[in-house]
């Protein structure tokens, strides 16, 4: 895997070994960021990567000019691969990594720009995770058309061959806001 855009473009990132970790590919983290960027959204933002993973998300928004990412990410082999990754990139003094639950981790979290996440592809608990985001905007990688639950709205969604982008923002009628 390699970084696709930005000041790491071409760089390569590790990811742990296994089956419990499967990374974005290029091509969608490509198409994700591009859209995000035309958006706006990425440079100078404060972005959480929920599910990291090897932090392929979160090390392309670093690539990409977002102010800092925090990882969460409860799996100790994907821990220390985005670890390594933010030494190998040059990107740790812009990053921290929190060894969490992200279910747990979302209540006591602070406010970020973005929120991106890739969870598992079993994973179902849209609505859990959407009502505790600390993000007004959230960008999935998931396997299927996610739910999108009351008081967000759909502003981007495309499928990228099984994997399917989605990128909602919060509704401004939203009494959470």
């Amino acid at each position: 895997m390699r970084i696709v855009a930005g000041s790491a473009r071409g760089r390569r990132i590790v990811a742990p070994q296994g089956l419990d970790t499967r990374p974005t590919t290029d091509r969608v983290r490509e198409a994700l960021f591009n859209s995000l960027g035309s958006l706006g959204v990425v440079v100078d933002a404060r972005v959480l990567d929920a599910f990291a993973g090897s932090g392929a998300l979160g090390l392309e928004a670093l690539s990409r000019g977002a102010a800092h990412v925090t990882f969460v990410e409860h799996d100790h082999r994907a821990r220390h691969a985005v670890e390594a990754n933010l030494a190998t990139l040059g990107f740790a003094d812009r990053a921290s990594v929190i060894d969490s639950d992200v279910h747990h981790y979302l209540p006591v979290a602070p406010a970020f720009d973005l929120m991106v996440c890739d969870p598992p592809y079993a994973f179902d608990a849209w609505d859990d995770l959407l009502a505790n985001s600390p993000a007004p905007l959230v960008a999935v990688e998931s396997d299927r058309e996610v739910h999108i639950p009351d008081g967000w709205e759909l502003v981007r969604q495309k499928r990228y061959g099984s994997t399917v982008v989605t990128v909602i923002t919060r509704s401004s009628t939203d009494p959470l806001e």
